[in-house]
């Protein structure tokens, strides 16, 4: 917008006739020269003030009237208007229009002063008519963040997108008024600095391609616990902005990421295991090799007393070794301690309140190691953090417990004093 529109949607009365007239009269009773730079100074000093009081009085207004209709319907949208301040920023622009509409009256058309003081308006205009659009702009976007923002997207980056876009055409119109020269002249010739711009605003540009990517795939939303490989980022997100991705990890530390970064290279986002509501227990104990044995008649009678195991090894004794393709189920077998051990375990978990039976449950034996058998315990239970701990470690002390019932140690390496026991009895 050039200077001459922006003249133009000035409204102009006479009022500026009015107090024209009371100032020369001032300046009567004071002995002083009409037409003089006195005159011309009282008369940008009274618009000035009467510009501030104008400006001041309809906030004030606003503000009562946001108030009162709060009053007799308490909305939301009241109280946001007075909480982020946005009358209060759309009310500067009534200043400097006031100012403009009453400014030419002070000087000859001609006057150099004039034009300064038109020039240092404008730009007050201009900067007022910014502060106005982006407290809108912040406005919308807080009410849809809260009340349509229901998968809690990053859109911060967007705000700040076309927070930049309202500042950068300020900018471009300023510097038009300054050279006197159209907005699309002043556009064409900073043509030659593009490059140099796109230098500058790199990380800019960049985050914001990230985050329309990041946004748009669903690839991340605030309060989504995410992992970052190869940085030190393990915790929530708590803010996205063009710049910026804020990681609160779990000891309270803020670790602070470039968007292109989690675009560039792979994260793990929990998202899905928090809206599934199971998180899984994947963890293994260790058997020494010695202690996997057949099973004997003896060692079966005195495991068929724990529960469900009398009922395993009698089903499988008439109807022999089974293998169920459920995904909760007893699976074990008769033939070793361990392979009791994994039906028993299977029972154990399947009767667990906190473990989902309609999610997978296996007991296997991975691949051996030097170290011995490792059993994996495969499950899934409740998100809570404190809970899933708790039953985790309730899971592995059990095991640990009830292993020598079936004849089997667990894996420990040997310490100093075992080497010294050893030689003592050699």
């Amino acid at each position: 917008m050039s200077h001459v529109a922006l003249l133009a949607i000035i409204p102009q009365h006479g009022l500026a006739l009015w107090l024209t007239e009371h100032i020369r009269t001032t300046l009567d009773h004071l002995g002083l020269k009409h037409g003089s730079m006195a005159e011309s100074v009282i008369y940008v000093g009274v618009i000035v003030a009467f510009a501030l009081l104008l400006g001041w009085l309809v906030r004030r207004v606003a503000l009562w009237l946001t108030r009162r209709i709060m009053r007799w319907r308490s909305t939301q949208i009241g109280n946001d208007l007075i909480h982020d301040h946005v009358l209060s920023r759309c009310s500067h622009v009534i200043t400097p229009l006031v100012i403009l509409a009453l400014l030419p009256f002070a000087f000859d058309t001609q006057s150099s002063l004039l034009h300064l003081f038109r020039v240092a308006i404008y730009i007050y205009t201009i900067v007022a008519f910014a502060v106005a659009i982006n407290a809108v702009i912040r406005f919308f976007w807080m009410r849809y963040n809260q009340r349509e923002n229901t998968k809690n997207l990053a859109l911060g980056g967007i705000r700040n997108l076309c927070t930049g876009i309202v500042w950068v055409i300020a900018v471009i119109v300023i510097g038009s008024i300054i050279l006197d020269k159209s907005p699309v002249a002043l556009l064409t010739g900073l043509g030659a600095f593009a490059a140099a711009l796109m230098l500058i605003f790199k990380d800019t540009i960049l985050g914001f391609v990230a985050g329309v990517q990041l946004s748009g795939n669903d690839m991340l939303r605030i309060g989504d616990w995410i992992v970052v490989p190869s940085t030190i980022a393990n915790g929530i997100v708590v803010d996205m902005s063009l710049t910026a991705v804020k990681v609160q990890n779990w000891d309270n530390t803020i670790v602070t990421l470039p968007p292109y970064t989690l675009v560039s290279t792979s994260f793990q986002n929990w998202r899905g295991m928090s809206d599934s509501g199971y998180r899984l227990i994947s963890r293994s104990v260790i058997f020494d090799v010695d202690s996997v044995v057949p099973c004997t008649d003896q060692m079966i009678q005195s495991v068929s007393t724990l529960p469900g195991m009398k009922e395993f090894i009698d089903k499988v004794k008439t109807s022999g070794p089974f293998y169920d393709p459920g995904v909760a189920v007893v699976n074990g077998t008769i033939q070793t301690n361990l392979g009791l051990l994994r039906a028993y375990l299977c029972y154990y978990l399947l009767h667990h309140p906190l473990i989902g039976t309609d999610q997978q449950i296996l007991v296997n034996v991975k691949v051996p190691e030097g170290n011995g058998f490792p059993l994996q315990i495969y499950c899934y239970t409740t998100t809570a953090w404190t809970a899933y701990e708790a039953v985790q470690s309730e899971i592995f002390e059990h095991i640990a417990a009830v292993a020598p019932k079936f004849g089997l140690r667990l894996y420990n390496a040997p310490s100093g004093n075992d080497v010294k026991s050893l030689a003592r009895n050699v």
